[in-house]
């Protein structure tokens, strides 16, 4: 029985051939590789890989289309978890090795999905992803950028962003109404070091609560206005023109004047 894709899944299954090669191309799995497809859907991309390697962890939420990928693939290779991608434990997975993610990923869930993985930073060597593109255009946004935005600084504090290449949406069953991309991500240390990393987080997701307010505006929320006056930044600025390095600093300064703030973005 075919198996319809649901919209409620975000489901567009890849089956253009040419696509599918690039991507493992990019992947350039090893033998030994410890890996994690998000989503395999009918195991277009779950096959080739599969050629490549000795064994893969697929996390599959539509328990439709486990019997399909248990029918079509060996046990012995394959490793099915019936999960939810934003609420499964990537640390199950982790052994000596450092973890490989790839994926399809559900559009109506891509920008949750990331920063759940983002916690599994220090994990995990790199992440193949087919996203939406202009998801893949904020990710890679630099300051200035009408794209730019929480998720550019947070990803990009984190890891290397590389926008690999545009996939149409004829590659896909049924086609998406937008044009999707191949982005990897490589996590690595941040050449400017947040002292508190929830607190640069809360930092950045407060400055960008309202786009076009004022870094003054969107940060009284958090700070009092006397201790606003007191940071070492043109306050009148709008988030979308400050960069990574500056909101570093900016979250940095605020942990030194505000310690007790510093302490409760942690809870």
């Amino acid at each position: 029985m075919k198996h319809i894709a649901r919209k409620r899944f975000g489901q567009n299954f890849l089956h253009d051939a040419n696509i599918i090669r690039r991507i493992v191309d990019a992947i350039h799995p090893a033998p030994d590789d410890l890996m994690v497809e998000i989503g395999p859907g009918q195991g277009a991309l779950t096959d080739p890989l599969l050629k490549h390697l000795q064994h893969l962890h697929v996390i599959e939420l539509d328990r439709d289309l486990i019997p399909v990928l248990r029918e079509r693939f060996a046990p012995n290779g394959l490793e099915i978890h019936e999960a939810d991608a934003l609420k499964f434990d990537f640390r199950t997975l982790f052994q000596e090795q450092p973890l490989r993610v790839v994926g399809n990923l559900p559009y109506n869930i891509s920008t949750p999905l990331l920063f759940h993985l983002l916690g599994y930073q220090q994990n995990i060597r790199d992440m193949h992803f087919m996203l939406q593109l202009e998801v893949v255009d904020r990710l890679s946004a630099r300051p200035g950028n009408k794209d730019y935005g929480r998720l550019s600084v947070i990803t990009q504090y984190y890891c290397q962003v590389d926008k690999l290449f545009p996939v149409p949406p004829g590659a896909f069953n049924p086609p998406p109404k937008v044009m999707s991309a191949i982005v990897r991500l490589i996590p690595r240390p941040c050449p400017w070091q947040a002292q508190d990393t929830d607190l640069f987080e809360k930092v950045v997701k407060t400055a960008f609560a309202q786009r076009r307010k004022t870094l003054r505006n969107n940060l009284k929320q958090i700070l009092d206005p006397a201790l606003l006056d007191q940071l070492d930044i043109d306050l009148s600025l709008r988030p979308e023109q400050v960069s990574l390095q500056e909101f570093v600093k900016l979250s940095n300064d605020i942990g030194t004047l505000a310690p007790s703030l510093a302490s409760s973005s942690k809870e």
